[in-house]
């Protein structure tokens, strides 16, 4: 394992970085490339921040379930009897055996190791062959629960039982979700796409906080939304990226007879991107999830309003995996390669104060915040 970051590390991270977009250079190569960075992330970033688990429809029912990783953490979220959602490490009390697996529905949390078994809040309430044992109460033992929550239309978890909620951090981006997307808890699961992308997680994420390279990377993409109109504004720990539809025919898919005329998208920090986008009611969530120092897996789920997509949706499912993914991979890829040379070390960050969508100012912001967590954990 390498060393944690040194006082020196911390402070040649931050140089060239300036509030001010206008002066500011972007992160420092070596935050995308040198692998003590990444792993201290972990810790840094991803054990105290809210990560998206799924749409709440997998959760409604009394013992749904669904388990998942969380920097490095096993996970499960489950509905209870009395209707909440709970969330727990999914670990047995007794030797540490795996819990629950995959996603289902289940009226208890039985390990199937020893068949220690737990009601749906996590209670201990049988442990086979103990009877004898000195000191030992079932009713003492319970599953060491995680925060979460609901919001907008999907389930997220924390690992920071201090963390406040998320409701609470992202300010006003329930209500814009909601006027935007009203619809949003009425979607369905349809499909899913999925990549390993050869390229730092932080890459990825400054790739879709601007549309600078949208002009020249995404030909048809700039036919599907009317760039004059593309708007870039952050907020706290999110951004919200919003366009009309092209006024004409486009080139990525069919939006005729669209319900949704406009380009939503919100990036939430730090991994976590929904975006709706011109056809029938949708929500595309796309997770951004850290593997290794140069190495992201990423997730798009299309939540739409019927669990089959129409004919429109399954043209524009392979417009995004087919165009506009192979487009993006490929640039990110490419970054991630000349990071690693010794010709790059930082770049300037364009920005334009009105906010356009050409420009850097949101990608900017993203920087900012993983230098405060970077700060923040250092003097922890």
């Amino acid at each position: 394992m390498n060393a944690r970051p040194s006082p020196d590390d911390f402070a040649r991270i931050r140089k060239g970085f300036d509030a001010d977009p206008a002066k500011s250079y972007s992160l420092r190569a070596e935050a995308y490339t040198e692998p003590q960075w990444s792993e201290f992330e972990r810790d840094a970033i991803f054990k105290c921040t809210w990560q998206w688990v799924c749409h709440a429809e997998k959760l409604r029912e009394e013992g749904a379930f669904v388990t998942i990783d969380v920097a490095g953490q096993p996970i499960c979220v489950v509905r209870d009897r009395e209707g909440a959602l709970r969330a727990f490490y999914n670990v047995c009390k007794h030797r540490a055996h795996e819990l629950l697996k995959g996603e289902g529905r289940t009226s208890k949390i039985m390990c199937p190791y020893h068949a220690w078994t737990y009601d749906l809040a996590g209670q201990l309430r049988r442990a086979p062959e103990t009877d004898n044992l000195k000191d030992f109460k079932v009713e003492d033992i319970c599953l060491d629960a995680v925060q979460v929550e609901e919001f907008s239309g999907f389930v997220f978890v924390n690992l920071d039982p201090e963390a406040s909620s998320l409701a609470a951090q992202s300010g006003a981006l329930a209500d814009e979700i909601n006027h935007w997307a009203p619809d949003v808890q009425d979607l369905t699961f349809a499909h899913r796409l999925t990549y390993e992308i050869k390229s730092n997680w932080k890459n990825v994420v400054d790739n879709f906080l601007e549309c600078y390279h949208c002009p020249i990377a995404h030909k048809d993409f700039c036919t599907l939304v009317d760039m004059d109109t593309y708007k870039v504004t952050t907020h706290g720990i999110y951004s919200s990226h919003m366009a009309e539809a092209g006024k004409s025919a486009n080139t990525a898919y069919s939006v005729e007879n669209a319900s949704v005329k406009d380009h939503a998208v919100w990036w939430l920090w730090p991994n976590t991107c929904l975006m709706r986008y011109p056809g029938r009611g949708n929500m595309i969530v796309m997770h951004i999830i850290p593997v290794g120092p140069d190495l992201t897996l990423e997730t798009y789920d299309f939540f739409l309003e019927t669990k089959e997509p129409n004919e429109a949706e399954v043209e524009a499912i392979r417009y995004v995996d087919d165009v506009l993914q192979v487009e993006d991979i490929a640039l990110v890829e490419s970054v991630q390669r000349g990071m690693a040379t010794p010709a790059f070390q930082q770049g300037r960050i364009v920005h334009d104060p009105n906010g356009s969508g050409k420009s850097e100012h949101a990608v900017h912001h993203f920087h900012g915040l993983v230098l405060d967590a970077y700060g923040k954990a250092a003097n922890t």
